[in-house]
């Protein structure tokens, strides 16, 4: 049931992390603060398809 995400930062659009999530449990978008590359800074990191 765990499915594979990638992880786009808000600010400059880049998908630069991938990690899994439970489907049953987390049926919702998911959002993580992670640190982006091209913006040098942390962000939060959402959900994409």
């Amino acid at each position: 049931m765990r499915e594979i995400i990638t992880l786009q930062c808000p600010t400059c659009k880049n998908r630069n992390y991938s990690t899994t999530k439970n489907k049953k449990t987390t049926t919702g978008r998911l959002e993580m603060s992670k640190f982006c590359n091209t913006c040098r800074k942390h962000t939060d990191h959402k959900e994409t398809k």
